[in-house]
């Protein structure tokens, strides 16, 4: 009869380990769209091999970029950090796992005791014993459901970190390139303002001209190279920046100076709800959701009794010597079961508390996408208004140009005085100084476009896949 008891409880618990409490998980709607507003910043192009590796760097074409973010990949501090919290989210789903297991305990120990009446005695025993919590109600499995769904945002965390330093070096190295070009402006400036210089002391030792266009020569030489002082710094402290990101200490790293700005890459069309769907934030948020909800289960778990089976044998003798041949051999087996009558509300609130981090986390997701969307419009917005102002900023360095050289030979004619010549310098420099500048904000916007859709194409990527609906966690 008791062997049939048993036999009752071991069935009844396999029975009810197959119940899991709480809400099943299912994706939150959010908005989604095919259309996007700046829908010509989208430009098609034949497919490239940096597409399927997702190094979007590499449309670039520059070498040492390629180079910068690779030693960035492996010596970034920041980096480093998020991939350890990786392995910390990874260790504690395995941790949850081990939940479900019985444990097995084994020990050995002897005690001497006696009284008035009894004489002094050694007693030994060893004993092995085996506990197991059956998962009723599914507690541990939503435990563990939480945690993976945990790691794979902490997975989707170490993507977005790895392509937040792959951005920031890549813009830093723009900015570097951009100042470094800036600078070589400003030495081509120079030379002629020295040729307009030499000019003009020649023109005021003839008498043509007066001492104060000789000033105005020299001032707006003088103001150039001052100009020069401010990149140099701006250059030195961009340069010390990206070195921070490639982990290293300023001096072990300089970058050669004028080296050439990339031209601007284009990158391939591509849904806009796809794109979205792959962001790292985006997968982490949708992750969280999942974590939150399983959440919930575990918290509804705490309404229903636990089942603890125990099994334990032993032996005991008089010495450790014959402690294994000893007579007397002792065992014990049985189920134990625990149930919380009352704890002033506690469940219930650890429930309540379940549910608003639930819904929270899911305004979050959704806002998340939301973001997401109105930066994909801002990125595309950008290039294509930047692309059409880079038109006529060309248009407008070619006519300063031209009417640089009218006035100057107005100028050497005589018939024009040296302001008029400095004007027409001052909105020369100035005109190429904005194409610089529009041409590496164009590659900003390029590279930021670039962060929005996720820095990628990697569609094989399983974390991906359990987002965008390609495979289930």
């Amino acid at each position: 009869m008791k062997r049939v008891s048993l036999l009752f409880v071991v069935v009844l618990t396999v029975g009810l380990g197959a119940c899991t409490v709480g809400p099943d998980y299912v994706r939150p709607e959010t908005i989604e769209t095919t259309e996007i507003r700046y829908q010509q910043g989208w430009q098609s192009m034949p497919e490239q091999s940096w597409m399927a590796s997702g190094q979007w760097w590499l449309s670039f074409d520059d070498a040492v970029l390629n180079e910068l973010v690779e030693q960035a990949g492996r010596a970034n501090q920041t980096l480093a950090q998020s991939e350890a919290r990786y392995r910390l989210a990874e260790a504690q789903w395995r941790l949850s796992r081990s939940g479900s297991s019985p444990t097995v305990d084994a020990t050995v120990g002897g005690s001497r005791s006696g009284s008035s009446e009894r004489a002094t005695a050694d007693v030994y025993d060893a004993r092995l014993q085996v506990t197991w919590l059956p998962d009723l109600w599914g507690k541990v499995r939503r435990a563990v459901e939480a945690d993976h769904a945990n790691l794979q945002a902490s997975a989707a965390d170490l993507a977005a970190a790895r392509l937040a330093i792959q951005v920031a070096v890549a813009n830093a190295y723009i900015n570097l390139r951009a100042l470094d070009r800036q600078q070589t402006i400003l030495r081509e400036t120079m030379e002629t303002y020295d040729r307009s210089t030499t000019l003009t002391r020649n023109q005021y030792e003839a008498g043509i001209v007066s001492r104060a266009d000789v000033i105005q020569a020299e001032t707006q030489r003088q103001s150039l190279r001052t100009d020069m002082y401010d990149l140099q710094n701006r250059r030195a402290l961009e340069e010390n920046a990206l070195v921070a990101l490639l982990g290293a200490a300023p001096v072990q790293l300089q970058l050669a100076e004028e080296q050439p700005l990339p031209a601007v890459p284009v990158l391939p069309q591509t849904l806009s709800s796809v794109l979205i769907a792959r962001r790292p934030d985006v997968v982490t948020a949708e992750r969280l959701v999942a974590a939150a909800n399983a959440r919930i289960g575990v918290a509804e778990t705490a309404w229903l009794p636990d089942l603890t089976l125990n099994l334990w044998g032993g032996l005991q003798g008089d010495s450790v010597s014959q402690l294994f041949n000893a007579p007397l051999r002792v065992w014990s087996v049985g189920p134990t079961l625990a149930q919380t009558l009352f704890d002033g509300g506690q469940r219930i609130a650890d429930r309540d508390i379940a549910i608003a981090r639930y819904d929270e986390q899911v305004a979050f997701y959704r806002q998340t996408v939301i973001d997401g969307l109105r930066e994909l419009e801002d990125a595309l917005a950008t290039l294509q208004i930047l692309a059409e102002k880079a038109e006529q900023q060309a248009a407008l360095i070619q006519l300063a140009q031209e009417n640089e050289q009218v006035i100057t030979n107005r100028y050497r004619a005589g018939l024009v005085s040296y302001l008029e010549v400095a004007t027409a310098q001052n909105i020369t420099l100035n005109a190429r100084r904005i194409a610089v500048d529009l041409h590496a904000e164009r590659l900003a916007a390029t590279i930021q476009l670039a962060a929005v859709i996720g820095g990628g194409w990697q569609m094989d990527d399983p974390v991906i896949q359990s987002v965008t609906g390609v495979s289930e966690p």
